[in-house]
């Protein structure tokens, strides 16, 4: 779930201006804006709700289903101020459409948003739909609505006994107009919101029911199969044996497709081996990724870049502190590229009607967006896509749109030369060699420290590129500074008097992209950590400096005695366990409008860290789902703690070399740390889940390894330095 920061302080409108223009997508965006200028976003009870006479409830959500619960936690606002047990509802995914731009202006699954920026609505949409129906069954049974009340999907008249279902209401109550100001529920009321309620998409995912994008099908379709180019920036010029290719079993037609070459067949594996077997002459296109582009030469650069920095935080005089320091400590850290290594394969799906509708399903994090590259590609009018917005198996910002990275412009070209419904779906291989990847990440730290070792100075010299600043940069201001890159390093709590952090942006020619916490996946790795080397240097324990420097940030300092309880009581160590030594470190995180604290248990075993425990402290604000909220932080941990041990993907010669799993490792179970969570809602506003669990935690486990081995790492992953405690 993941990905794509939101700042509050950008104008909306400028960013969707911004992203259109930042991806050459102008249909979708000039619909947006037309449509969004009729329809005020969030409001109209019958773009969400659907009571069908049976008593079925379909609820469309704003928002898509990749895991991170957002169906289960919408049925559950609702149906709090409808009245109706969250159970009874099917929610799907909505349409595009400006009903369901609530993010500010966007309609976007990503960036932690999803609950916090549609709760006030959603509660709002539910408590007007009861109105309506209330009011219904007051004209039918002649009563006073005052006389009447709800309870779970029936309108009571105690007075005469009488029941009235909503399914039997449905077409009356909607038919009224909206109430402008309806009361909400008093939240000490509330029976569903809070409350750890079962997920609705359980029993369908254990029962292999759930639909992907992968699993649609339509009559008549054929499957296709793709060979990309070794290389972005190669196009395919002849095929040598292309006739001895179409003459495959089951082989339809072969393609080019700029960059990549396509098999149409009766089957996906058919496909698959007729395109394997091309023999493709790659030649230089334009753009592109450089042939001699490495991962190796990107760090050197990033590393040698003397560029004038942009201010991205100032406070008090950081060069003067440091000159006046007592002692300064100097340290560099870097993080590599990532790929998102999601289960599903991309897939996309695409029919033409014979009216000149384009019906297209495939995995999307921005449906309005999708469909106006949809119709782009197609050469129609948006209105005429019909956009499927399946649930996502995976993404955690892997499906944004970035260039050459999704299968659905390859299949409206090949529906559109065959004249056939086309699924196309990606081998795991292809998807490696063109998935868009966290962006490699590098900061300088500088830090003076007094006569008695507490911090007085902190200097960090950020250097790279983010997402948010490659798709969004026209919006950011001139020169723009990327939230992205430096989020995650400024913004602490820490009472540290004078602060300085600078940005350098240093272009990347791979395709980066939103990665689940984004910037701070990597940023809270290298603050924490230099934040250790700081406490160290001063002679400090590392946790006792963050309570001290937390004194007057009382939210932050509970949420850190928070997580020394939870484990048992803070203690760095090394201490022996069975007979084995451990140690642990600490590390605190501010993301998303969230606050986490983080704690690793770790020892050392052939070289290489055993993490056994892991405690959170996570303070959303308020909460919907405490269920869904444990569950995110353990899986947030579990990808946090894969990429903190084993992955990085490494380019050579301008491409990924890792295609499939064995070349690029991810956790495996045996590895899995015990988590333990502990949900602290200070009743501060909501802030985001579904990625805050994660930055904590390649710090705290790095800080551990630090406590137990004397070895400071500051190059992710683990699995590069041989730990030498034994």
């Amino acid at each position: 779930m993941d990905g794509m920061p939101l700042n509050p302080s950008l104008p909306r409108r400028a960013l969707l201006g911004a992203l259109v223009l930042g991806v050459a997508l102008p249909g979708g965006g000039r619909l947006a804006r037309a449509q969004a200028a009729a329809v005020q976003p969030g409001t109209r009870v019958t773009a969400f709700l659907e009571i069908h006479p049976d008593g079925g409830f379909k609820l469309l959500s704003p928002y898509v289903e990749g895991g991170q619960g957002i169906n289960t936690a919408m049925a559950q606002i609702l149906g709090e101020e409808l009245d109706l047990d969250p159970a009874r509802f099917t929610v799907e995914c909505a349409p595009p459409g400006p009903d369901y731009v609530l993010v500010d202006g966007l309609r976007v699954t990503g960036g932690s948003s999803s609950t916090r920026y549609s709760y006030d609505a959603m509660r709002r949409l539910g408590a007007t739909a009861r109105d309506m129906l209330i009011r219904a069954a007051a004209t039918r049974l002649r009563v006073p609505a005052a006389q009447l009340r709800t309870e779970n999907g029936m309108v009571i008249h105690a007075a005469t006994n009488s029941l009235l279902s909503y399914g039997e209401l449905a077409a009356a109550a909607m038919a009224l107009p909206q109430s402008p100001d309806v009361p909400l529920r008093d939240p000490a009321s509330f029976r569903y919101i809070g409350k750890p309620y079962p997920r609705l998409d359980v029993r369908d995912k254990s029962t292999g029911r759930a639909q992907y994008s992968i699993d649609a099908a339509v009559p008549g379709m054929k499957l296709a199969a793709v060979q990309h180019a070794p290389r972005i920036g190669t196009v395919a010029g002849a095929l040598r044996n292309e006739a001895a290719v179409k003459s495959m079993p089951g082989v339809h037609s072969v393609h080019r497709l700029g960059d990549a070459v396509a098999v149409v067949a009766d089957s996906w594996w058919r496909a698959r081996k007729a395109v394997e077997a091309l023999e493709v002459d790659w030649v230089a296109g334009q753009g592109g990724i450089p042939a001699d582009f490495s991962s190796a030469g990107m760090l050197a650069a990033l590393k040698a870049d003397t560029g004038a920095g942009l201010a991205a935080e100032t406070i008090g005089d950081a060069d003067a502190a440091l000159r006046g320091a007592a002692r300064v400590i100097e340290a560099e850290y870097d993080a590599p590229y990532l790929s998102h290594a999601q289960l599903e394969p991309p897939s996309a799906l695409a029919r033409f009607d014979a009216d000149g509708r384009l019906h297209l399903w495939l995995p999307n994090q921005m449906p309005d967006l999708f469909q106006g590259v949809a119709a782009q590609v197609a050469g129609i009018d948006p209105s005429k896509v019909v956009l499927h917005s399946p649930m996502l198996g995976g993404f955690f910002g892997r499906h944004f749109l970035y260039n050459n990275a999704s299968p659905f412009p390859q299949a409206i070209l090949l529906a559109k030369a065959t004249g056939l419904p086309i699924k196309l779906i990606w081998s795991r291989e292809e998807e490696f060699a063109r998935d868009a990847v966290r962006p490699i990440g590098y900061a300088r730290f500088r830090a003076g420290l007094d006569a008695q070792g507490k911090p007085v100075a902190f200097h960090a010299r950020v250097i790279g590129e983010g997402p948010l600043g490659r798709y969004f940069g026209p919006a950011m201001g001139n020169p723009p500074v990327d939230s992205s890159a430096v989020e995650g390093i400024v913004g602490r709590h820490y009472a540290i008097p004078n602060r300085r952090t600078d940005y350098v942006k240093h272009p990347q020619p791979a395709v980066i992209a939103f990665w689940r916490s984004v910037g701070h996946s990597m940023n809270d790795f290298f603050h924490e950590c230099f934040f250790d080397e700081m406490a160290a240097a001063g002679g400090q324990d590392p946790y006792a400096l963050r309570l001290e420097l937390l004194k007057d940030k009382p939210r932050q300092r509970a949420l850190l005695e928070a997580v020394a309880d939870l484990s048992g009581g803070w203690r760095r160590g090394p201490f022996a366990v069975d007979g084995a030594q451990r140690a642990r470190g600490v590390a605190m995180a501010s993301p998303f409008n969230s606050e986490v604290a983080t704690i690793a248990e770790v020892s050392v075993k052939d070289g290489e860290v055993v993490v056994h425990d892991i405690w959170v402290a996570i303070d959303p604000g308020s909460i919907v789902n405490p269920a869904i909220i444990e569950r995110q932080v353990q899986s947030a941990v579990t990808l946090g703690l894969s990429s903190a041990l084993l992955e990085q993907v490494v380019y050579e010669n301008g491409a990924p070399q890792a295609r499939n799993f064995d070349a690029y490792p991810i956790m495996a179970r045996d590895r899995m740390p015990r988590v333990h969570v502990r949900i602290v809602a200070s009743g501060a506003p909501m802030g985001g889940i579904g990625e805050p669990g994660l930055p904590g935690v390649p710090p705290a486990v790095v800080n551990a390894v630090a406590a137990l081995t004397g070895q400071r790492v500051r190059s992710l992953p683990l699995s590069k330095t041989r730990l030498g405690a034994s």
